[in-house]
């Protein structure tokens, strides 16, 4: 389990890097200022989440797997997906009524970490 989780996670920071720079660099003055932000939100929370599956994959590699911390680890690539991806669907589509679907995933990372803490307690 905990090799998953590290290659999603580096997987996810690596796209998020990419879908970073082609924001800086390939959507300037292409997207109103309203979208560009709605975009970059969904890159700073598609890091820190990368981010946390590295934590969740390597907590995972020094103390075991556990049923708590792989449902960390989903919660929080489904929050990816689902939070991060919506908003930079927004941001090209401008389709706002995404905007309902986001808080799914905002609700997503909040459950992963408190999932996060459960495993960690019970080590």
């Amino acid at each position: 389990m905990w090799k998953l989780f590290v290659i999603l996670g580096a997987l996810n920071a690596a796209l998020a890097v990419g879908f970073g720079a082609f924001g800086a660099h390939g959507l300037e003055g292409k997207l109103s200022d309203r979208l560009m932000d709605v975009y970059q939100t969904g890159v700073q929370y598609h890091i820190m989440h990368a981010l946390g599956l590295l934590v969740i994959g390597l907590t995972a590699a020094y103390a075991g797997g556990s049923t708590s911390l792989s449902w960390a680890g989903w919660l929080l690539f489904g929050g990816i997906v689902i939070f991060s991806g919506s908003l930079y669907t927004m941001a090209f589509t401008g389709i706002s009524w995404l905007g309902a679907i986001t808080p799914i995933g905002g609700t997503a990372f909040i459950a992963g970490w408190i999932m996060l803490i459960i495993a960690v307690v019970k080590i």
